[in-house]
Protein backbone atom coordinates (compact mmCIF):
# COMPACT_ATOMS: atom_id res chain seq x y z
CA UNK A 1 0.00 0.00 0.00
CA UNK A 2 2.79 2.21 0.85
CA UNK A 3 4.87 1.36 -2.40
CA UNK A 4 1.22 2.46 -4.00
CA UNK A 5 1.20 5.61 -2.78
CA UNK A 6 4.40 6.36 -3.16
CA UNK A 7 4.12 5.83 -7.31
CA UNK A 8 1.19 7.76 -7.42
CA UNK A 9 2.76 10.66 -5.17
CA UNK A 10 4.37 12.31 -8.35
CA UNK A 11 1.34 12.12 -10.67
CA UNK A 12 -0.62 14.02 -8.15
CA UNK A 13 2.13 16.50 -7.71
CA UNK A 14 1.79 16.72 -11.62
CA UNK A 15 -2.05 17.35 -11.41
CA UNK A 16 -1.71 20.19 -8.97
CA UNK A 17 1.01 21.98 -11.18
CA UNK A 18 -1.01 21.78 -14.09
CA UNK A 19 -4.21 23.08 -12.79
CA UNK A 20 -2.42 25.93 -11.20
CA UNK A 21 -0.82 26.68 -14.40
CA UNK A 22 -3.82 26.71 -16.18
CA UNK A 23 -5.99 28.38 -13.68
CA UNK A 24 -3.16 31.34 -13.74
CA UNK A 25 -2.95 31.31 -17.68
CA UNK A 26 -6.66 32.84 -17.52
CA UNK A 27 -6.10 34.91 -14.84
CA UNK A 28 -2.80 36.45 -17.03
CA UNK A 29 -5.54 36.60 -20.18
CA UNK A 30 -7.96 38.49 -18.56
CA UNK A 31 -6.47 41.51 -17.67
CA UNK A 32 -7.34 45.29 -18.76
CA UNK A 33 -5.38 46.30 -21.66
CA UNK A 34 -6.11 50.30 -22.34
CA UNK A 35 -9.70 50.75 -22.35
CA UNK A 36 -10.54 47.09 -23.68
CA UNK A 37 -10.96 43.91 -21.89
CA UNK A 38 -9.13 40.90 -23.61
CA UNK A 39 -10.40 37.26 -22.80
CA UNK A 40 -9.04 34.21 -24.35
CA UNK A 41 -13.05 33.11 -24.21
CA UNK A 42 -14.28 36.16 -26.18
CA UNK A 43 -12.97 37.99 -28.72
CA UNK A 44 -11.26 41.26 -28.51
CA UNK A 45 -13.70 42.53 -31.41
CA UNK A 46 -17.14 43.19 -29.73
CA UNK A 47 -18.52 43.06 -33.23
CA UNK A 48 -17.56 39.17 -33.96
CA UNK A 49 -19.98 36.35 -34.34
CA UNK A 50 -18.28 33.37 -34.16
CA UNK A 51 -17.12 33.17 -30.51
CA UNK A 52 -19.92 34.97 -29.09
CA UNK A 53 -24.37 34.16 -29.42
CA UNK A 54 -26.84 36.36 -28.60
CA UNK A 55 -29.71 33.78 -26.80
CA UNK A 56 -31.47 36.65 -26.09
CA UNK A 57 -32.51 37.24 -29.28
CA UNK A 58 -32.87 33.53 -30.08
CA UNK A 59 -35.26 33.59 -26.97
CA UNK A 60 -37.43 36.21 -28.30
CA UNK A 61 -38.08 33.76 -31.63
CA UNK A 62 -39.18 31.30 -29.81
CA UNK A 63 -41.21 33.29 -27.22
CA UNK A 64 -42.79 34.75 -30.84
CA UNK A 65 -42.78 31.31 -32.52
CA UNK A 66 -44.71 29.51 -29.64
CA UNK A 67 -47.27 32.22 -28.91
CA UNK A 68 -47.92 31.25 -32.61
CA UNK A 69 -48.00 27.60 -32.75
CA UNK A 70 -49.38 26.78 -29.60
CA UNK A 71 -53.01 27.55 -30.19
CA UNK A 72 -52.69 25.80 -33.46
CA UNK A 73 -51.65 22.74 -32.42
CA UNK A 74 -54.80 19.91 -30.72
CA UNK A 75 -54.54 16.76 -29.50
CA UNK A 76 -56.54 13.98 -31.41
CA UNK A 77 -57.97 11.13 -29.41
CA UNK A 78 -58.39 8.07 -31.50
CA UNK A 79 -61.57 5.74 -30.13
CA UNK A 80 -61.20 2.31 -31.84
CA UNK A 81 -62.80 -1.00 -32.28
CA UNK A 82 -59.33 -2.51 -32.02
CA UNK A 83 -58.12 -3.91 -28.88
CA UNK A 84 -55.08 -2.07 -27.35
CA UNK A 85 -50.89 -3.54 -27.10
CA UNK A 86 -51.54 -5.20 -30.54
CA UNK A 87 -48.79 -5.46 -32.95
CA UNK A 88 -48.76 -6.37 -36.61
CA UNK A 89 -46.07 -8.90 -35.57
CA UNK A 90 -48.14 -10.42 -32.42
CA UNK A 91 -51.14 -10.75 -34.86
CA UNK A 92 -49.12 -12.34 -37.36
CA UNK A 93 -47.80 -14.72 -34.99
CA UNK A 94 -51.24 -15.52 -32.96
CA UNK A 95 -53.09 -15.97 -36.26
CA UNK A 96 -50.91 -18.15 -38.22
CA UNK A 97 -49.31 -19.95 -35.00
CA UNK A 98 -52.82 -21.03 -34.02
CA UNK A 99 -55.54 -19.28 -35.81
CA UNK A 100 -58.65 -20.73 -33.77
CA UNK A 101 -58.12 -19.78 -30.58
CA UNK A 102 -56.25 -22.40 -28.37
CA UNK A 103 -54.16 -21.04 -25.81
CA UNK A 104 -55.54 -17.69 -26.45
CA UNK A 105 -53.85 -14.67 -24.65
CA UNK A 106 -55.84 -12.60 -22.88
CA UNK A 107 -57.15 -9.24 -24.53
CA UNK A 108 -56.40 -5.96 -23.50
CA UNK A 109 -59.80 -3.74 -24.01
CA UNK A 110 -59.87 -0.64 -22.87
CA UNK A 111 -62.75 0.87 -20.72
CA UNK A 112 -65.40 2.37 -22.05
CA UNK A 113 -65.51 5.75 -23.84
CA UNK A 114 -61.64 5.73 -22.99
CA UNK A 115 -59.44 6.41 -26.28
CA UNK A 116 -57.21 3.33 -27.96
CA UNK A 117 -54.65 5.95 -28.89
CA UNK A 118 -53.85 9.98 -28.57
CA UNK A 119 -51.54 12.25 -31.05
CA UNK A 120 -51.28 15.31 -32.19
CA UNK A 121 -52.63 17.84 -35.46
CA UNK A 122 -52.44 20.67 -36.39
CA UNK A 123 -55.28 23.65 -37.56
CA UNK A 124 -54.45 24.70 -41.23
CA UNK A 125 -57.16 27.02 -42.13
CA UNK A 126 -59.72 28.95 -40.10
CA UNK A 127 -63.07 26.43 -40.97
CA UNK A 128 -61.45 23.61 -39.28
CA UNK A 129 -59.24 21.49 -41.33
CA UNK A 130 -56.21 19.73 -39.68
CA UNK A 131 -54.03 17.72 -40.73
CA UNK A 132 -52.24 15.07 -38.52
CA UNK A 133 -50.28 11.67 -39.03
CA UNK A 134 -52.21 8.57 -40.62
CA UNK A 135 -51.51 6.13 -37.42
CA UNK A 136 -52.46 8.65 -35.25
CA UNK A 137 -56.35 7.60 -36.54
CA UNK A 138 -55.77 4.01 -37.36
CA UNK A 139 -58.56 2.28 -37.17
CA UNK A 140 -60.58 4.96 -35.46
CA UNK A 141 -64.31 4.77 -34.84
CA UNK A 142 -64.46 7.96 -33.43
CA UNK A 143 -61.57 10.82 -33.52
CA UNK A 144 -62.19 13.46 -30.27
CA UNK A 145 -60.05 16.95 -31.35
CA UNK A 146 -59.31 19.20 -28.19
CA UNK A 147 -58.24 22.83 -28.86
CA UNK A 148 -55.70 24.20 -26.36
CA UNK A 149 -58.44 26.15 -25.06
CA UNK A 150 -59.97 22.74 -24.28
CA UNK A 151 -62.43 23.19 -26.26
CA UNK A 152 -63.71 19.84 -27.61
CA UNK A 153 -64.86 18.82 -30.92
CA UNK A 154 -65.75 15.10 -32.59
CA UNK A 155 -63.97 15.49 -36.22
CA UNK A 156 -64.58 14.03 -39.37
CA UNK A 157 -61.92 11.99 -40.85
CA UNK A 158 -61.92 13.73 -44.29
CA UNK A 159 -59.03 11.29 -46.01
CA UNK A 160 -55.58 9.68 -45.17
CA UNK A 161 -52.40 8.67 -46.78
CA UNK A 162 -50.22 5.54 -45.56
CA UNK A 163 -47.61 6.48 -48.24
CA UNK A 164 -46.75 9.40 -46.72
CA UNK A 165 -48.20 8.89 -43.11
CA UNK A 166 -50.57 12.27 -43.57
CA UNK A 167 -54.63 12.27 -42.86
CA UNK A 168 -56.58 15.34 -43.20
CA UNK A 169 -59.68 15.90 -40.40
CA UNK A 170 -61.89 18.69 -40.21
CA UNK A 171 -64.28 20.17 -37.06
CA UNK A 172 -67.12 22.19 -37.78
CA UNK A 173 -66.50 25.87 -36.25
CA UNK A 174 -65.06 29.14 -37.86
CA UNK A 175 -62.72 31.46 -37.21
CA UNK A 176 -60.00 29.08 -35.66
CA UNK A 177 -55.95 30.05 -35.01
CA UNK A 178 -54.19 27.73 -37.92
CA UNK A 179 -50.63 27.73 -39.51
CA UNK A 180 -49.20 28.41 -42.53
CA UNK A 181 -47.22 25.96 -44.86
CA UNK A 182 -43.50 26.91 -45.23
CA UNK A 183 -41.75 25.81 -47.76
CA UNK A 184 -39.61 22.97 -46.77
CA UNK A 185 -37.44 22.85 -49.49
CA UNK A 186 -35.81 26.25 -48.28
CA UNK A 187 -35.20 24.28 -45.11
CA UNK A 188 -31.43 24.07 -44.00
CA UNK A 189 -29.34 22.04 -41.82
CA UNK A 190 -28.68 23.39 -38.53
CA UNK A 191 -31.28 26.23 -38.60
CA UNK A 192 -33.18 25.89 -35.72
CA UNK A 193 -36.38 24.47 -35.19
CA UNK A 194 -39.68 24.14 -32.71
CA UNK A 195 -41.87 20.77 -32.38
CA UNK A 196 -45.07 21.49 -31.04
CA UNK A 197 -47.23 18.78 -29.54
CA UNK A 198 -48.97 17.01 -26.71
CA UNK A 199 -46.58 14.48 -25.56
CA UNK A 200 -46.97 11.34 -22.94
CA UNK A 201 -50.56 13.43 -22.16
CA UNK A 202 -48.66 16.60 -21.43
CA UNK A 203 -50.60 19.30 -23.56
CA UNK A 204 -49.25 22.00 -25.41
CA UNK A 205 -45.71 21.36 -25.03
CA UNK A 206 -43.04 22.98 -26.71
CA UNK A 207 -39.35 21.67 -27.67
CA UNK A 208 -36.42 23.45 -29.03
CA UNK A 209 -33.85 21.94 -31.59
CA UNK A 210 -32.08 22.49 -34.71
CA UNK A 211 -32.34 20.44 -38.45
CA UNK A 212 -30.21 17.72 -38.24
CA UNK A 213 -30.40 16.45 -41.59
CA UNK A 214 -32.83 16.63 -44.36
CA UNK A 215 -34.04 13.92 -46.94
CA UNK A 216 -34.24 11.11 -44.16
CA UNK A 217 -35.19 7.59 -44.68
CA UNK A 218 -35.83 5.03 -42.20
CA UNK A 219 -37.58 2.21 -43.92
CA UNK A 220 -40.71 3.29 -41.27
CA UNK A 221 -43.65 3.57 -43.64
CA UNK A 222 -42.60 0.45 -45.76
CA UNK A 223 -45.39 -0.79 -42.62
CA UNK A 224 -48.40 0.52 -43.92
CA UNK A 225 -47.63 0.78 -47.77
CA UNK A 226 -46.52 -0.75 -50.29
CA UNK A 227 -45.42 2.27 -52.25
CA UNK A 228 -43.52 4.26 -49.35
CA UNK A 229 -42.33 7.91 -49.73
CA UNK A 230 -39.86 8.70 -46.76
CA UNK A 231 -38.33 11.68 -46.74
CA UNK A 232 -37.98 12.92 -43.15
CA UNK A 233 -36.55 16.19 -41.81
CA UNK A 234 -34.55 15.01 -38.94
CA UNK A 235 -34.36 16.88 -35.94
CA UNK A 236 -33.05 16.42 -32.64
CA UNK A 237 -35.95 18.93 -30.95
CA UNK A 238 -37.18 16.56 -27.93
CA UNK A 239 -40.24 13.91 -29.91
CA UNK A 240 -42.46 11.32 -27.51
CA UNK A 241 -45.59 9.53 -28.12
CA UNK A 242 -47.53 11.79 -28.95
CA UNK A 243 -46.15 14.08 -30.41
CA UNK A 244 -46.93 12.37 -33.72
CA UNK A 245 -48.96 14.90 -36.14
CA UNK A 246 -47.63 18.04 -34.25
CA UNK A 247 -46.17 20.63 -35.77
CA UNK A 248 -42.26 21.33 -36.51
CA UNK A 249 -42.05 25.11 -36.96
CA UNK A 250 -39.28 27.53 -37.73
CA UNK A 251 -38.47 30.91 -35.45
CA UNK A 252 -41.24 32.75 -37.41
CA UNK A 253 -44.26 29.98 -36.73
CA UNK A 254 -44.26 28.56 -40.00
CA UNK A 255 -45.33 25.19 -40.28
CA UNK A 256 -42.38 23.04 -42.18
CA UNK A 257 -42.99 19.55 -41.00
CA UNK A 258 -45.65 17.29 -39.52
CA UNK A 259 -43.65 15.18 -36.70
CA UNK A 260 -44.49 11.41 -37.41
CA UNK A 261 -41.61 9.47 -35.49
CA UNK A 262 -38.72 8.92 -33.17
CA UNK A 263 -35.92 6.58 -33.76
CA UNK A 264 -35.41 5.42 -30.20
CA UNK A 265 -33.82 2.27 -28.43
CA UNK A 266 -36.58 2.54 -25.42
CA UNK A 267 -39.56 4.00 -27.24
CA UNK A 268 -38.77 7.33 -25.78
CA UNK A 269 -36.73 10.24 -26.89
CA UNK A 270 -32.96 9.82 -27.59
CA UNK A 271 -32.21 12.88 -29.82
CA UNK A 272 -33.44 11.52 -32.97
CA UNK A 273 -36.76 12.93 -34.29
CA UNK A 274 -38.59 12.96 -37.90
CA UNK A 275 -41.08 14.76 -39.45
CA UNK A 276 -42.76 14.84 -42.68
CA UNK A 277 -41.81 18.14 -45.19
CA UNK A 278 -44.38 20.48 -45.47
CA UNK A 279 -44.74 20.65 -49.24
CA UNK A 280 -45.09 16.98 -49.56
CA UNK A 281 -47.97 17.10 -46.71
CA UNK A 282 -49.74 19.98 -48.35
CA UNK A 283 -49.64 18.54 -51.83
CA UNK A 284 -51.11 15.44 -49.88
CA UNK A 285 -54.19 17.49 -48.03
CA UNK A 286 -54.10 19.60 -51.32
CA UNK A 287 -55.41 16.21 -53.01
CA UNK A 288 -57.62 14.85 -50.92
CA UNK A 289 -59.31 18.30 -49.66
CA UNK A 290 -60.14 18.41 -53.83
CA UNK A 291 -60.04 15.12 -54.91
CA UNK A 292 -61.20 12.65 -51.75
CA UNK A 293 -57.89 10.95 -52.75
CA UNK A 294 -53.90 11.72 -53.77
CA UNK A 295 -53.26 11.86 -56.88
CA UNK A 296 -50.16 10.03 -57.34
CA UNK A 297 -47.76 9.50 -60.35
CA UNK A 298 -45.59 6.87 -61.08
CA UNK A 299 -43.27 5.56 -63.14
CA UNK A 300 -44.26 2.46 -64.05
CA UNK A 301 -40.80 0.52 -62.86
CA UNK A 302 -40.01 -1.91 -60.47
CA UNK A 303 -36.94 -1.04 -58.71
CA UNK A 304 -34.06 -2.38 -56.79
CA UNK A 305 -32.41 -0.06 -54.25
CA UNK A 306 -28.71 -0.79 -55.25
CA UNK A 307 -27.95 1.07 -51.77
CA UNK A 308 -29.28 -1.36 -49.95
CA UNK A 309 -27.04 -4.42 -49.88
CA UNK A 310 -28.91 -6.88 -48.23
CA UNK A 311 -31.97 -6.35 -51.41
CA UNK A 312 -29.34 -6.59 -53.95
CA UNK A 313 -27.44 -9.46 -52.57
CA UNK A 314 -31.31 -11.19 -51.97
CA UNK A 315 -31.91 -10.50 -55.63
CA UNK A 316 -28.49 -11.50 -56.83
CA UNK A 317 -28.81 -15.23 -55.40
CA UNK A 318 -32.69 -15.42 -56.56
CA UNK A 319 -31.64 -14.21 -59.93
CA UNK A 320 -28.54 -15.50 -60.33
CA UNK A 321 -27.49 -12.32 -61.17
CA UNK A 322 -24.31 -10.40 -60.23
CA UNK A 323 -25.40 -6.71 -59.77
CA UNK A 324 -23.04 -4.33 -57.64
CA UNK A 325 -24.29 -2.43 -54.84
CA UNK A 326 -23.72 1.36 -54.61
CA UNK A 327 -25.86 4.06 -55.41
CA UNK A 328 -28.90 4.58 -57.63
CA UNK A 329 -32.36 3.06 -58.35
CA UNK A 330 -31.73 -0.62 -60.92
CA UNK A 331 -34.75 -1.43 -63.00
CA UNK A 332 -35.48 -4.86 -62.13
CA UNK A 333 -38.56 -4.47 -64.57
CA UNK A 334 -39.99 -1.68 -66.90
CA UNK A 335 -44.00 -1.71 -66.90
CA UNK A 336 -45.62 -2.02 -70.58
CA UNK A 337 -47.10 1.16 -71.31
CA UNK A 338 -46.11 3.21 -68.88
CA UNK A 339 -44.64 6.60 -68.62
CA UNK A 340 -40.86 4.73 -68.33
CA UNK A 341 -41.36 2.64 -71.24
CA UNK A 342 -42.95 5.70 -73.29
CA UNK A 343 -39.61 7.57 -72.47
CA UNK A 344 -37.54 4.95 -73.45
CA UNK A 345 -36.01 3.52 -70.17
CA UNK A 346 -35.70 -0.36 -70.17
CA UNK A 347 -34.41 -2.83 -67.53
CA UNK A 348 -31.14 -2.80 -66.32
CA UNK A 349 -31.25 0.97 -66.46
CA UNK A 350 -30.02 2.73 -63.25
CA UNK A 351 -31.47 5.95 -62.02
CA UNK A 352 -29.54 8.61 -60.59
CA UNK A 353 -31.42 11.51 -60.94
CA UNK A 354 -34.75 12.99 -61.37
CA UNK A 355 -35.52 16.74 -62.14
CA UNK A 356 -32.90 18.26 -59.23
CA UNK A 357 -32.96 15.57 -56.96
CA UNK A 358 -30.00 13.05 -57.05
CA UNK A 359 -31.29 9.46 -56.52
CA UNK A 360 -29.17 7.67 -54.26
CA UNK A 361 -31.66 5.16 -52.94
CA UNK A 362 -35.17 3.96 -53.36
CA UNK A 363 -36.66 6.54 -50.84
CA UNK A 364 -35.09 9.70 -53.13
CA UNK A 365 -36.71 8.40 -56.07
CA UNK A 366 -40.14 7.56 -54.22
CA UNK A 367 -40.37 10.76 -53.00
CA UNK A 368 -39.17 12.77 -56.50
CA UNK A 369 -41.64 11.01 -58.03
CA UNK A 370 -44.46 10.45 -55.64
CA UNK A 371 -44.61 14.10 -54.14
CA UNK A 372 -46.48 14.58 -58.48
CA UNK A 373 -49.02 14.00 -59.90
CA UNK A 374 -49.98 12.16 -62.84
CA UNK A 375 -49.38 13.87 -66.38
CA UNK A 376 -46.88 15.70 -64.90
CA UNK A 377 -43.02 15.27 -66.49
CA UNK A 378 -39.96 14.75 -65.08
CA UNK A 379 -36.50 14.43 -66.05
CA UNK A 380 -34.65 11.33 -65.29
CA UNK A 381 -31.11 10.80 -65.66
CA UNK A 382 -30.21 7.43 -65.68
CA UNK A 383 -26.62 5.08 -66.76
CA UNK A 384 -26.56 2.39 -69.68
CA UNK A 385 -24.00 0.57 -69.83
CA UNK A 386 -22.07 2.94 -67.86
CA UNK A 387 -23.17 6.37 -69.92
CA UNK A 388 -25.07 8.59 -68.61
CA UNK A 389 -28.98 9.87 -70.35
CA UNK A 390 -31.45 11.86 -69.84
CA UNK A 391 -35.36 11.51 -71.08
CA UNK A 392 -38.52 13.27 -70.19
CA UNK A 393 -40.68 10.95 -68.33
CA UNK A 394 -44.77 11.64 -68.38
CA UNK A 395 -45.89 10.58 -65.20
CA UNK A 396 -49.38 8.12 -64.96
CA UNK A 397 -51.16 6.90 -62.22
CA UNK A 398 -51.59 2.90 -61.02
CA UNK A 399 -53.84 2.53 -63.45
CA UNK A 400 -51.41 3.83 -66.73
CA UNK A 401 -53.65 7.05 -67.08
CA UNK A 402 -52.72 10.70 -67.27
CA UNK A 403 -55.70 12.54 -65.98
CA UNK A 404 -56.91 12.69 -62.54
CA UNK A 405 -59.10 10.25 -60.87
CA UNK A 406 -62.25 10.70 -58.43
CA UNK A 407 -63.92 8.77 -55.36
CA UNK A 408 -66.21 7.18 -58.81
CA UNK A 409 -63.17 5.87 -60.01
CA UNK A 410 -61.84 3.74 -57.51
CA UNK A 411 -61.71 0.24 -57.44
CA UNK A 412 -63.92 -1.76 -54.38
CA UNK A 413 -60.52 -2.35 -52.62
CA UNK A 414 -59.19 1.27 -52.73
CA UNK A 415 -62.48 2.23 -51.49
CA UNK A 416 -62.82 0.06 -48.23
CA UNK A 417 -59.05 -0.26 -48.13
CA UNK A 418 -58.30 -3.93 -48.02
CA UNK A 419 -57.04 -6.16 -50.78
CA UNK A 420 -58.00 -10.16 -50.28
CA UNK A 421 -56.57 -13.44 -51.49
CA UNK A 422 -57.95 -16.91 -51.60
CA UNK A 423 -57.84 -19.36 -48.97
CA UNK A 424 -56.25 -22.87 -49.60
CA UNK A 425 -58.61 -25.75 -49.87
CA UNK A 426 -56.36 -27.69 -47.12
CA UNK A 427 -56.79 -24.57 -44.49
CA UNK A 428 -60.56 -24.43 -45.19
CA UNK A 429 -60.56 -28.32 -44.29
CA UNK A 430 -58.34 -28.48 -41.71
CA UNK A 431 -59.95 -25.72 -39.79
CA UNK A 432 -63.69 -26.72 -40.91
CA UNK A 433 -64.25 -23.34 -43.07
CA UNK A 434 -66.88 -23.47 -46.21
CA UNK A 435 -65.35 -19.84 -47.47
CA UNK A 436 -62.99 -17.14 -46.80
CA UNK A 437 -60.26 -14.83 -47.73
CA UNK A 438 -57.35 -13.29 -46.19
CA UNK A 439 -57.18 -9.61 -45.69
CA UNK A 440 -53.62 -8.14 -47.00
CA UNK A 441 -53.12 -4.27 -47.34
CA UNK A 442 -55.74 -3.36 -45.19
CA UNK A 443 -55.75 0.92 -44.41
CA UNK A 444 -55.28 2.62 -41.51
CA UNK A 445 -58.63 4.87 -41.32
CA UNK A 446 -61.05 3.07 -44.17
CA UNK A 447 -63.65 0.88 -43.75
CA UNK A 448 -62.16 -2.36 -43.39
CA UNK A 449 -59.94 -0.97 -40.58
CA UNK A 450 -62.76 0.68 -38.56
CA UNK A 451 -64.63 -2.40 -38.29
CA UNK A 452 -61.44 -3.98 -36.64
CA UNK A 453 -59.84 -5.98 -39.56
CA UNK A 454 -56.51 -6.37 -39.86
CA UNK A 455 -54.00 -8.09 -42.14
CA UNK A 456 -54.38 -11.74 -42.31
CA UNK A 457 -57.58 -11.46 -40.74
CA UNK A 458 -60.13 -14.04 -42.68
CA UNK A 459 -63.20 -12.63 -44.03
CA UNK A 460 -65.77 -15.72 -44.49
CA UNK A 461 -68.96 -13.59 -45.84
CA UNK A 462 -69.86 -10.01 -46.74
CA UNK A 463 -74.05 -9.22 -46.62
CA UNK A 464 -74.48 -12.71 -45.94
CA UNK A 465 -72.78 -14.62 -48.82
CA UNK A 466 -69.61 -16.70 -49.19
CA UNK A 467 -66.60 -15.38 -50.42
CA UNK A 468 -63.49 -16.93 -51.69
CA UNK A 469 -62.06 -14.73 -53.96
CA UNK A 470 -61.00 -10.90 -54.75
CA UNK A 471 -63.94 -11.02 -57.74
CA UNK A 472 -66.27 -12.43 -55.23
CA UNK A 473 -65.73 -9.32 -52.66
CA UNK A 474 -65.84 -7.42 -55.83
CA UNK A 475 -69.35 -8.60 -57.53
CA UNK A 476 -70.74 -8.08 -53.76
CA UNK A 477 -69.95 -4.15 -53.77
CA UNK A 478 -69.02 -2.98 -57.12
CA UNK A 479 -72.09 -0.18 -57.47
CA UNK A 480 -73.12 -1.16 -54.00
CA UNK A 481 -73.95 2.20 -52.10
CA UNK A 482 -75.65 0.98 -48.73
CA UNK A 483 -74.78 -0.59 -45.46
CA UNK A 484 -72.37 -3.29 -45.82
CA UNK A 485 -71.89 -6.60 -42.99
CA UNK A 486 -68.83 -8.52 -43.19
CA UNK A 487 -68.01 -11.77 -40.87
CA UNK A 488 -64.62 -12.25 -40.03
CA UNK A 489 -62.76 -14.26 -38.24
CA UNK A 490 -60.01 -12.52 -35.52
CA UNK A 491 -56.64 -13.78 -34.34
CA UNK A 492 -58.06 -15.41 -31.80
CA UNK A 493 -60.81 -17.81 -33.67
CA UNK A 494 -63.64 -15.63 -32.62
CA UNK A 495 -66.41 -15.06 -35.29
CA UNK A 496 -67.71 -11.02 -35.52
CA UNK A 497 -69.89 -9.48 -37.42
CA UNK A 498 -69.50 -5.92 -38.06
CA UNK A 499 -70.98 -3.18 -40.56
CA UNK A 500 -69.90 0.29 -42.67
CA UNK A 501 -71.48 2.59 -44.79
CA UNK A 502 -70.29 1.66 -48.41
CA UNK A 503 -68.42 4.94 -49.24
Amino acid sequence: MKNTLKKLIPYAVVGVISGATTFGAINYYNVKSGDSEFSYFAPKNTDAKYASFNMAGVGDDFVKASKMTVPAVVSIKNFSNRTSNRSEQDMFDLFFGNPFGQNQRQQQTPPPNMPTGMGSGVIISPDGYIISNNHVIAGASKLEVVLSNKKSYVANLVGTDPTTDIALLKIEEKGLPYLNFANSDNVEVGQWVLAVGNPMGLNSTVTAGIVSAKGRSIDLLSQQSRTPIESFIQTDAAINPGNSGGALVNPNGELIGINAAISSKTGYYEGYGFAVPSNLARKVVEDIKQFGLVQRGFLGVKPLDLSDQRQVSQYNQQMKTNIKSGDGVYLVEVSKNGGAEDAGLRTGDIITKVDNITVSSYYDLSFAVGSKRPGDKVMVTYLRNGKSNTASVTLKDEKGGTSFRSKADLTVSEKIGAEFEPLSEKFKTDYGLTSGVIARNVVDGLEMSKIGVVDNYIVIEINGKPVNSQKDVDKILQGYTGNVQVKYVDEYGRITTRGFKMP
